[in-house]
């Protein structure tokens, strides 16, 4: 890659990392799932009026908002507002890979490589772990909210596969519009009234979320995705758990402690090997690598990066 593009990369990592910290402080005045309304809309309004329409049918639209906007992040800040730490969070939520693989094999016939099989053991070995971990400073019924928003996050990656989009900022813009309307509708339903009382504190971490975690990471991830393969690309997101575990214990004072380092390891080991694959994938100027991808004949599981943070 070139070395500017590795730059971009990182800084995406980085942005994403950061972001379950800003998470849990927009948390300490902001009702989950308003705090997620607010994000989403503020991510798409006004950019729908400026980029144009979506160019993937409808139903992947409404489909990925409506999975990956409402649910995935619906259970993952309720998760974080009940007590699960930032970077357990970002490293828990990472789950969604081997849901990604077990979905592809299941729902799609794939065959996945035995490297790939093995980094799904591996990365379950180090769930099990922190599950078990006397340590652990979340409620169970937080840690089992992130772990289902991580199976939310693995079908709309399936959904995402199929829809194939050309431009991924457009797409997730709509997703945000999407989703923002029924994140809105169940926030009025089940949450007390807060929109008066969010502080400025509250609304930095709304705009982080939805200027630097969701249009320029995936204005960039996009970017990166049209000059690379996705095998060069994904790689870079293992660096999301470790930088918000970092962020995490740097600026929230979490814990670490040896159990749960081992198990972090284990966890980006696992992900690690079912997103590498061996080779020298070259950039990819000549289209899509969604284009590419499809005339490969289907014999393992597609290493796609992951498609929102």
């Amino acid at each position: 890659m070139n070395p500017r593009h590795v730059l971009l990369a990182v800084a995406v990592a980085v942005v994403w990392g950061v972001n379950f910290v800003v998470i849990e402080v927009g948390l300490e005045g902001i009702p989950p799932l308003l705090f997620s309304a607010l994000r989403f809309g503020l991510a798409a309004v006004p950019a729908i009026f400026l980029l144009g329409l979506p160019r993937v049918p409808w139903r992947y639209v409404v489909g990925v908002g409506l999975v990956l906007g409402v649910a995935k992040f619906g259970l993952l800040f309720i998760g974080m507002d009940r007590g699960m730490p930032a970077g357990l969070s970002s490293l828990v939520l990472q789950c969604q890979v081997v849901f990604t693989l077990l979905f592809a094999i299941v729902f799609l016939g794939e065959r996945p490589r035995a490297l790939q099989l093995a980094g799904v053991a591996v990365a379950c070995a180090g769930m099990v772990l922190i599950a078990v971990d006397k340590g652990l400073s979340a409620p169970g019924s937080a840690f089992a909210l992130v772990i289902a928003a991580g199976a939310c996050w693995g079908v709309s990656n399936m959904i995402t596969r199929h829809a194939k989009p050309p431009d991924t900022l457009r797409f997730m813009v709509w997703v945000s519009a999407v989703a923002a309307v029924p994140l809105f509708a169940l926030s009025l339903l089940f949450e007390e009234p807060a929109l008066g009382q969010i502080t400025l504190t509250g609304v930095g971490a709304i705009a982080y979320l939805a200027g630097a975690a969701t249009l320029f990471g995936f204005g960039a991830w996009g970017f990166l995705l049209r000059q690379y393969d996705a095998s060069t690309v994904a790689p870079f997101s293992l660096l999301v758990p470790v930088v918000g575990m970092a962020a995490a214990w740097l600026i929230r004072g979490e814990s670490i402690g040896l159990v749960r380092a081992f198990a972090a390891t284990l966890i980006v080991l696992g992900m690690a090997a079912t997103v590498i694959r061996t080779g020298s994938p070259g950039p990819g100027r000549s289209g899509s690598p969604y284009r590419r991808e499809r005339q490969r004949p289907r014999q393992a599981v597609s290493s796609a990066p992951p498609i929102d943070r």
